[in-house]
């Protein structure tokens, strides 16, 4: 009831506040503010499509009127107070940063409104349409609204038959060649819009075709109604007189120049010459090996002009990661062997970045398990290491990080060092076989070789010391779809120094100190990413993320035949883990979005394994899961994090679901808002359990009875709402999330809906969350 009661009194302020904000008596005796436009559409016969000609017509009609909240115009009010001789320092503040100057009927032009909303009408095939408007004034609140009628003929014109005028040039029969694929189809309505689209359609077509110099400007239509009783038309395509010699022929490029190592103004400047696969390398000394470069560029002498393979071209190139700027330029060259061909030569200029670089970052770093604090990385580069592009990173880091909200009395602050070092071949390398470039179309495959190892000081618990290694590939297969695969992926974690509180622990959950036994993973990992959300402007984005990893099963045919097996007299973990995050973008007004997103994850031990090792498992809650929740701080299932007195390192499974909702929306300027709903928790399946030779203890029993994923899982998800505030800055996001939890898995099961409004969690986190 306090809650109920403090929001009504709130309510009511703002009501009250924005009732105050009247602008009529700031409006000057000779003006009236201009409040919008209303626009109706009439026919005697059905208007086809009539929605979108509205929003169409909708969109030419300015100025916009001054914006309102809850049906006051604030930023008016702002504007006029920060005009007063003395507005004093808040009234000048806020109409700088809120003020909005006002619209007034002198400001509107509804005669110029009325020609651009016929012209619109005629580009659609709505000939002889009328506009007028009407002004209907409000004298007493000093306000005026303008509405326009569009007038619409019955019927607009019908495309009947389109046709290429016929002529001895051969771009004619190019150009007939591509009507197979028009844009224009009989029965269409006239639609100046789509004339345009089916000229810039057979420019591209032509270009194609090695026409270089073609423009779309160089094609007319000629529409025909003589022959017909009704509104209909023929629609004939032909070139303009005018039209350029050089615009009607096909261009084959004659020479390929490649600069690897271009500087500005250096153009004059002797350089060596290299013929490699009938294409010339100049540079003065060798900066990138012609041999290496070569595959990364399409254009051919004695082929076609292509602007397809061209851009290809400069993607790969850019993709190297070696050059700062790419420049394809096409020089013609001067031929009186033939007026029916042309000639080019394509000059390839490559500038390249920094070969070595030195980079020192110093973080505040905040990681998903809650933990943050100070790190200093270090990092050398160099993006030429043989001469062939390939790329040597290695990385040196260290820091500490405390944990933010505890949720033990231990452990709760660590240390970490390490150091990495990865080198990137921009070809595809595969032992004893021979990949060719050419068999990808859209982006030649990176070899990818790292190895790095990390030294992890947990305080009052253990040390964890790890090796990493991995030979994979990365490639693109389209600009929406991505591969990354490892055929050889090891792990090796090492626990030491553990301390009697640590060893409790373990010793009480023989599922947890299973989970440490098996820290040497081999194995396979396939990651497919779908990534629609570089459509910005689209209104629906899609993305998909999904992971494989299969580990243990080559190392089981080479082990031995003991149990448990060992490779190098290293026990190994096997198991098969598959995760999946589908994400949907509903961008349904400017600055506003519908975000959605589904995860689901699960990992199944088998063989070698009777657990899955403690970094495969998956863990709920926190900034990038379930809000409402701290790290950790959700499942296995319904356990109870205090009653059945399980530590957070437990709080984990095989088996992750989550789903997401979230509305955002523009605050001011970089400030966006968002209102958002999760859902989620972890389980475990039947198979991540260590059978026990001993009768289990009241607390392992807990957790085979409340952890187990079965078919009452819905009930045991952790659902919470809440509210956020994100500081976008060209897309560098920092973001603070207050959620509260609707529905609690391990309460009793009449008492887990409760909205527990005064016990909110406090997120903060860098980038959105999904």
């Amino acid at each position: 009831m306090k809650y109920r009661i403090e929001t009504i009194i709130v309510t009511l302020s703002i009501l009250l506040f924005l009732q105050g904000c009247s602008v009529k008596k700031f409006i000057p005796e000779d003006k009236l503010l201009y409040t919008g436009a209303d626009l109706e559409l009439q026919s005697d016969d059905p208007i086809e499509q009539k929605k979108d000609l509205k929003n169409q017509l909708q969109a030419l009609i300015s100025p916009d009127p001054n914006s309102k909240i809850l049906g006051s115009r604030i930023g008016l009010y702002f504007y006029y107070k920060g005009q007063k001789e003395n507005p004093g320092f808040i009234n000048r503040f806020l109409s700088k940063k809120l003020g909005q100057e006002p619209v007034y009927l002198s400001d509107v032009d509804p005669f110029q409104t009325e020609k651009l909303l016929k012209n619109r009408l005629e580009n659609r095939g709505y000939f002889y349409s009328r506009v007028n408007h009407s002004v209907n004034e409000n004298e007493e609140d000093k306000l005026v609204h303008i509405k326009y009628t569009a007038v619409l003929p019955e019927n607009p014109y019908i495309l009947e038959n389109y046709q290429m005028d016929t002529d001895s040039l051969k771009i004619y029969r190019e150009i007939e060649n591509t009507l197979s694929e028009s844009l224009l189809q009989s029965g269409e309505k006239f639609n100046l819009s789509l004339l345009k689209a089916e000229r810039e359609r057979i420019d591209a077509a032509l270009k194609r075709q090695g026409y270089y110099n073609f423009s779309s400007n160089f094609l007319i239509f000629e529409a025909d109604t003589n022959q017909y009783d009704r509104k209909k038309f023929d629609l004939f395509l032909r070139l303009k007189e005018e039209v350029p010699p050089a615009g009607t022929k096909p261009y084959i490029i004659k020479d390929v120049n490649v600069y690897p190592n271009y500087v500005i103004g250096t153009d004059s400047l002797e350089r060596d010459t290299t013929r490699f696969n009938e294409r010339s390398y100049i540079q003065d000394k060798v900066f990138f090996k012609p041999e290496k470069l070569d595959p990364f560029i399409l254009l051919h002498e004695g082929e076609l002009y292509s602007p397809e393979l061209s851009g290809k071209t400069s993607r790969r190139l850019t993709s190297l990661g070696t050059y700062k700027f790419v420049n394809i330029q096409y020089d013609e060259i001067d031929s009186i062997a033939t007026d029916s061909v042309g000639y080019l030569t394509a000059n390839i200029y490559l500038s390249p970045m920094n070969k070595r670089a030195i980079r020192a970052e110093l973080q505040a770093v905040t990681k998903s398990n809650n933990f943050a604090g100070p790190h200093l990385t270090v990092t050398y580069t160099n993006r030429n290491l043989f001469k062939g592009g390939e790329i040597l990173n290695v990385t040196a880091k260290g820091g500490y990080e405390w944990q933010l909200s505890k949720q033990n009395d231990i452990g709760n602050s660590s240390t970490v060092l390490g150091l990495e070092t990865a080198l990137i071949s921009p070809r595809m390398l595969f032992p004893f076989i021979n990949i060719r470039s050419n068999w990808f179309d859209y982006s030649i495959p990176k070899t990818k070789l790292a190895f790095g190892f990390e030294y992890l000081n947990r305080s009052q618990l253990f040390s964890l010391f790890s090796v990493t290694g991995n030979f994979g590939y990365v490639w693109k297969a389209n600009r929406f779809i991505t591969h990354e695969l490892n055929p050889l992926s090891v792990n090796y974690s090492n626990l030491s120094n553990t301390t009697k509180a640590f060893d409790d622990i373990l010793g009480e959950n023989p599922f947890l100190k299973s989970s440490f036994d098996q820290q040497f993973i081999a194995g396979l990992t396939y990651s497919f990413t779908y990534n629609g959300m570089i459509d910005e402007l689209e209104t629906h984005q899609f993305y998909l993320n999904s992971n494989l990893e299969v580990a243990g099963n080559l190392l089981d045919l080479l082990s031995s035949g003991a149990t448990p097996r060992k490779f190098l007299g290293m026990e190994f973990a096997q198991f098969s883990r598959i995760d999946a995050d589908f994400r949907y973008h509903f961008n349904f007004a400017p600055q506003q979005t519908l975000a959605a997103r589904l995860y689901g994850g699960i990992g199944i031990p088998y063989g070698n394994s009777e657990v899955m090792p403690f970094s495969r498992q998956f863990y709920s809650g926190g900034p990038y899961s379930v809000r409402a929740f701290q790290i950790r701080g959700l499942g296995p299932g319904s356990y109870d994090p205090e009653g059945d007195g399980v530590p957070y390192y437990d709080r984990m499974g095989n088996l992750r679901l989550e789903a997401n909702v979230e509305y955002r929306f523009p605050v001011y300027q970089f400030l966006k808002g968002a209102v958002f709903v999760d859902a989620g928790n972890v389980w475990n399946t039947e198979e991540n359990y260590v059978e026990l030779d001993e009768k289990p203890t009241e607390q392992q029993t807990l957790l085979l009875e409340k952890g187990v994923f079965g078919k009452d899982f819905i009930s045991e998800l952790g659902i919470g709402t809440g509210i956020g505030l994100r500081i976008d800055i060209q897309n560098f996001v920092i973001r603070f999330d207050l959620a509260a939890p609707l529905h609690t898995p391990w309460l009793a099961e009449g008492e887990r809906w409760d909205f527990k409004i005064s016990e909110p969690v406090f997120n903060f986190a860098v980038g959105y969350p999904f």
